[in-house]
């Protein structure tokens, strides 16, 4: 693990597997977690030949917690800066939850510089939440209670979104993993990032990517709606939309090999 310095001067913490592998693929994970959400892709892929470059999202993980820079004009920022140190070009570019939200825009700010392909996993695109003209999505006020709770006892929270996460049962142990990859982030950062999905509006990113897309989502997420991937695939030309129908929200991990099995696929063809 090494750090990036950002436009801000935020350090944010880079995992760099397998330098000299045949193509590169940058992960960035979700919302409230860090790159380790790929822990059942990251070896697969590097056993595969794969360079894999994942980063901690600025409040989370090993990255620095600033007390602002939360929007996903400087998340996205932040990736250039990555990408840009690592020199990084013709690479795979991967974003689950607010992950997806972000690369997307990316894909807009950067004009998808040096994207060969995207791929998005349960994004929370264009919009998490429901506004005038775009009826998708949770309401402000849902989120507006998880910020509160958040605020009040971010433990419990972390344990009800870890439930929240799967679509099937899944042991105690697992649960706790999720818990303790919540819990490493931030107070700071797990705010000021659930404030950008309330508020953020993603609408015009999609209309940026002109690359080859892969979206895959679970039927059964009850975090980010069908609606949202829906509408990735009719807005983004050209897009592929896998549905998992056995999964929720923690799609890496609910139909783990039909996930990597997918994943791998589409990017080998």
């Amino acid at each position: 693990m090494f750090y990036v310095n950002s436009t801000d001067g935020v350090k944010i913490a880079v995992y760099d597997y397998n330098c000299g592998g045949k193509e590169t693929v940058l992960l960035v994970h979700g919302w409230p977690l860090s790159h380790k959400i790929y822990e059942y892709q990251i070896p697969l892929l590097v056993r595969r030949g794969y360079r894999v470059v994942a980063l901690d999202l600025r409040g989370f993980g090993q990255s620095d917690a600033p007390g602002c820079g939360y929007s996903y004009d400087q998340m996205a920022t932040d990736i250039f800066q990555v990408v840009k140190r690592l020199r990084l070009w013709s690479f795979n570019l991967a974003g689950f939850s607010m992950g997806g939200a972000i690369v997307l825009r990316y894909m807009r700010l950067f004009r998808g510089y040096g994207v060969k392909k995207l791929f998005l996993f349960a994004a929370a695109a264009p919009c998490w939440t429901q506004r005038p003209g775009f009826p998708y999505g949770l309401t402000k006020e849902y989120v507006d209670g998880l910020i509160c709770q958040i605020e009040t006892d971010r433990a419990k929270f972390a344990e009800s979104f870890s439930n929240q996460l799967f679509a099937s049962p899944q042991s105690k142990c697992i649960l706790l993993w999720f818990w303790e990859i919540a819990m490493s982030a931030s107070a700071v950062g797990t705010i000021g990032t659930a404030v950008s999905l309330r508020d953020e509006d993603g609408r015009d990113d999609l209309c940026y990517v002109k690359v080859p897309t892969v979206i895959i989502h679970g039927a059964k997420d009850e975090v980010v709606s069908n609606d949202l991937a829906q509408i990735q695939h009719e807005t983004i030309c050209g897009s592929r939309l896998f549905t998992l129908e056995n999964s929720g929200h923690g799609i890496m991990y609910d139909q783990l090999q039909d996930f990597n099995e997918i994943f791998i696929s589409e990017l080998e063809c």
